[in-house]
């Protein structure tokens, strides 16, 4: 085998045995110190990786949450207008006018004098469907109230 380059060096005399021996601490403290930053490095990347995981899983979570509320949102509604339609009572054309206020607005319907009766006494109630006023008995109310009290116009209840 050859020699070394530093082998030569030190043979030639121009490097002694103690600068040759600096040289490799040097060459070995050089070569792990790199070593020790590269895993550094590796270490905060995937901390950086790990960080950004989660960031992604949080607003997939959060998309998700929305989604499922919207989702349980329509379905809410569809239950409550399937119970208005189900239970409405008709109205008469030409009845008795039955006054009542709506978001500070005065509106009436026609209703027969029975029915203005059950209304005030909180067996029937007034709700809103598709920009028109329904009167529906007092347990589809609670139903509906259950869902969602802000679809109830008028319920007097006991």
């Amino acid at each position: 085998m050859g020699n070394t380059f530093q082998d030569q060096l030190l043979k030639a005399g121009l490097v002694n045995k103690k600068q040759t021996t600096r040289a490799n601490r040097e060459k070995y403290l050089k070569h792990k110190h790199n070593k020790k930053n590269k895993q550094n490095n590796t270490s905060a990347l995937s901390d950086k990786v790990r960080a950004e995981q989660v960031a992604e899983a949080e607003r997939n979570r959060e998309l998700n949450r929305q989604r499922s509320e919207k989702k349980r949102q329509q379905e809410q509604n569809a239950q409550i207008k399937q119970l208005i339609e189900k239970n409405r009572l008709k109205l008469e054309s030409h009845g008795e006018p039955y006054y009542f206020t709506e978001q500070n607005k005065i509106n009436r319907i026609y209703v027969s004098e029975e029915m203005a009766e059950q209304l005030s006494r909180g067996q029937l109630a007034v709700v809103e469907l598709d920009n028109n006023f329904e009167v529906i008995p007092a347990k589809t109310a609670s139903l509906i109230a259950e869902r969602d009290r802000k679809r109830l116009v008028v319920f007097h209840m006991k």
